[in-house]
């Protein structure tokens, strides 16, 4: 069996330079100093995305582009312009694309952020976090709340009914009391999307190796269904484990990652995923992550800090790990398309989820009950290979 069509093409483009490196950042972002080698860091993009078009035989077009790191609004406006004008001179762009730029309060300027939305912007990302100067100060923030209320209001006047703000919870002497003022004040600011997620303490990170003393579990899962609610009644909807829009505003870049869609990742750090003959071909790769030894790679294969073939046995994992991310869970039909795979090669992991009231088959629909919507990885664990 294989995919009756190509599946859908996004782009991601990594900036990997921000202001200063958060504690609990485990993303690829490195503090600058000095100016930031721009024009050759947009070149080096644009090499990068004309070999990687060569994972394909025929022209796909894509559907949404994301611009993470890293902080990409320290970029000109000018800069974003021409990377986006050119990227359209190699690869078709939809018309409708969703372009999503990420951005830090500390940023945001009103001229600038105009210039953004007219350099073909249309979505922005802003990393809020908290309002509670107490709670930035702790998570190594360069912002504080003004700026941040400050950013929502810029984000409308320069002409964007499209954004996210990031919110988190769990904080170092976080609460439930500071947590449902985050809440209720970014839904004031009027965002389509509010991203709200836990703080991991993640393997790499300063705070993982000094951890600071966070709410205990029972506080946090309180925190997080009374906060849920709240969006609820605000109609945000959670339609993933952390992201919560209003009607028809979901995030469409990070859809296509839920739901097994094909990207191509350009810039330093950045990773990619391309199908070709599923179940046969499909291939996940990465870009060397020093910016500098990217900038030297550039154009040539030694950007490139690996590529690795999907085995056929993995495939169910691969799909799994993204898609149970969503609350609409998957139809069988679609696993089918999307990896080129029958739907018998789901078991007898799944009759064993089913068994454990981990997920609900109903249809040939498959969705995680309540319970294991709160143990995804143990869900995962049945479809793992050794």
């Amino acid at each position: 069996m294989k995919p009756t069509q190509p599946l859908p093409l996004s782009l991601y483009i990594h900036f990997p330079w921000c202001l200063k490196k958060c504690p609990y950042c485990d993303f690829n972002s490195h503090e600058f100093t000095g100016e930031l080698p721009e024009q050759n860091y947009i070149n080096a993009l644009l090499t990068d995305l004309e070999q990687d078009i060569n994972f394909f035989k025929e022209s796909r077009p894509i559907k949404s582009i994301f611009m993470g790191g890293g902080t990409p609004s320290l970029f000109s406006p000018d800069a974003i312009h021409s990377l986006l004008a050119n990227i359209k001179k190699l690869i078709p762009v939809n018309a409708t694309a969703e372009i999503t730029l990420e951005a830090n309060p500390s940023t945001f300027e009103n001229q600038k952020f105009s210039e953004f939305k007219s350099a073909g912007i249309n979505r922005l990302s802003i990393g809020i976090q908290s309002f509670n100067d107490s709670l930035l100060k702790n998570l190594g923030r360069t912002h504080n709340s003004q700026m941040a209320m400050n950013a929502g209001a810029i984000a409308h006047s320069a002409g964007f009914n499209n954004f996210n703000l990031d919110l988190m919870f769990g904080l170092p002497e976080g609460s439930l009391k500071t947590s449902l003022y985050d809440i209720k004040t970014a839904i004031s600011l009027q965002p389509s999307h509010i991203s709200f997620y836990q703080l991991t303490l993640e393997p790499n990170t300063y705070f993982h190796k000094f951890p600071p003393t966070l709410p205990p579990d029972d506080d946090i899962f309180h925190t997080q269904t009374i906060c849920q609610q709240h969006l609820s009644e605000y109609q945000f909807q959670q339609y993933e484990i952390s992201a919560y829009a209003q009607l028809n505003k979901q995030c469409q870049h990070n859809l296509n990652y839920w739901t097994f869609g094909d990207y191509l990742g350009i810039g330093a750090g950045a990773h990619g995923k391309i199908s070709q003959q599923a179940p046969d071909t499909l291939y996940r790769y990465w870009k060397l992550k020093n910016p500098q030894h990217y900038l030297n790679a550039a154009g040539s294969d030694k950007r490139m800090g690996n590529c690795t073939t999907i085995a056929t046995p993995e495939l169910p994992l691969e799909y799994l790990m993204n898609q149970l991310r969503l609350t609409q869970g998957f139809h069988l039909s679609d696993y089918q398309n999307k990896t080129g795979l029958p739907s018998s090669s789901l078991y007898p992991a799944l009759q064993q989820c089913i068994d454990l009231e981990l997920l609900t088959l109903n249809q040939n629909h498959v969705r995680c009950t309540p319970q294991g919507w709160n143990f995804i990885d143990r869900i995962l664990e049945q479809f793992f290979v050794d």
